[in-house]
């Protein structure tokens, strides 16, 4: 418990909290701008105009975070203190269930040439089409010892769920993270997980034999290997009943894991997600909503400058939508950042936009992007503390001491 949940008070104010997953990013070699800064972005821009800007560090200053950590810090708790893996959220987000001793892990199809060298780590981002009957075959895969529950979650990811005596989540991804190379063994980290690691590496033989035949994903990787943390429910600590609304599995997974609700809606894009964020927010359901957005992301790890810029224009397009919901207190950032430039996540701090009418005190900002948060009223701030600035500034907080 933080000194935060023991001042948290109920108001009737409403919260928006927009994350474009790996919204940061580096200039451009022939413009000298990040991809926020070259987008064509009227509203947000406004919306910065009416507010406040800052930077946020993920995680700890250096240190480039996974999905899991980021938005963890994002929802107020300590990444550096809560243990968590991708595959559990990766398991959550396709409505599996993690028990306390069972083990989830985040699963990819990845390609390999003849000799088990990775030549494609992602399997081309094969379709859900292709995808499913490849899940479906190593549904079938059996070992003993193991009760194994396998679902495909989107393109070349499945998530796994191991049950058995034993088991332990303390292995090595055996993902390499490069091409050129062979994919890892499950390295064990202590002596009780090397009983898991030896059925893990039967599990993996039998899938290489199934999946061998195929010219893509034709082998697989392992990574996020989780217990089940046990978390408090968002709702608990903030006294906030609060929705989800996300396209991807791993996201829907994140938000059920600190005890969100996730609505379902039908569409992808971004005017989808707004539309429903408006409805929702407007029926009085939730009083807090968390929005995210996946492109931004996908982009920035092809390296596709361009079309990371377009990803953001769209949300910018569509935005209006969701500020007819009326929110209190509007929060735009990312999870972590994610340069074109280098195709991954980085440890860069990432743009924050604070919107609040009521109660923000506003700087000088003139348009939302990375030069103007590094000047920005708000300074900063580490990514676990955001929860208290929204709740800060909608009302939600007692005062500490007499």
């Amino acid at each position: 418990m933080t000194i935060i949940d023991s001042l948290v008070k109920t108001n009737n104010t409403k919260i928006i909290m927009l994350v474009l997953d790996g919204l940061g990013g580096l200039p451009n070699d022939f413009n000298g701008k990040t991809e926020l800064e070259q987008a064509v972005t009227p509203h947000l821009d406004n919306i910065a105009k009416e507010g406040v800007l800052g930077q946020v560090i993920p995680v700890q200053t250096g240190v480039t975070p996974g999905s899991g950590p980021a938005h963890l810090a994002l929802f107020g708790y300590d990444p550096l203190n809560v243990d968590i893996g991708r595959g559990i959220l990766e398991a959550y987000g396709v409505g599996m269930q993690v028990r306390e001793k069972d083990v989830a892990i985040r699963g990819n199809f990845c390609t390999v040439d003849k000799n088990g060298i990775v030549t494609d780590r992602r399997a081309g981002r094969i379709t859900d089409e292709m995808a499913k009957p490849l899940v479906k075959l190593l549904a079938e895969i059996k070992i003993d010892g193991l009760s194994i529950d396998i679902r495909h979650v989107n393109q070349y990811r499945f998530a796994m769920v191991l049950r058995g005596d034993g088991l332990s989540a303390n292995l090595d991804d055996t993902d390499p993270q490069e091409i050129g190379v062979r994919t890892l063994d499950p390295k064990p980290n202590s002596e009780s997980a090397k009983h898991t690691a030896d059925l893990i590496k039967k599990w993996i033989v039998e899938a290489r034999q199934v999946l061998g035949g195929y010219e893509n994903a034709n082998m697989v990787t392992l990574r996020g290997y989780s217990h089940n943390p046990g978390l408090k429910s968002f709702g608990e600590r903030y006294q906030l009943s609060a929705g989800c609304v996300a396209v991807y599995p791993m996201y829907r997974g994140i938000a059920r894991l600190v005890g969100m609700e996730t609505i379902e809606f039908d569409g992808v894009s971004p005017v989808d997600q707004f539309s429903t964020g408006k409805r929702v927010i407007n029926s009085n359901d939730y009083d807090f909503l968390f929005v995210h957005v996946k492109q931004t992301d996908s982009y920035g790890e092809d390296g596709n400058y361009d079309k990371k810029v377009n990803a953001i224009e769209e949300v910018d397009k569509a935005i209006s939508t969701l500020m007819q919901a009326n929110p209190d207190v509007l929060v735009v950032t990312g999870d972590h950042s994610t340069p074109s430039r280098m195709q991954a996540h980085s440890w860069h701090p990432v743009p924050f936009l604070l919107w609040a009418p009521e109660t923000v005190r506003q700087d000088q900002a003139n348009q939302f992007g990375e030069t103007e948060c590094l000047s920005g009223g708000l300074g900063t701030m580490h990514a676990k503390d955001i929860m208290s600035m929204i709740l800060a500034h909608s009302g939600r907080l007692k005062k500490y001491g007499a």
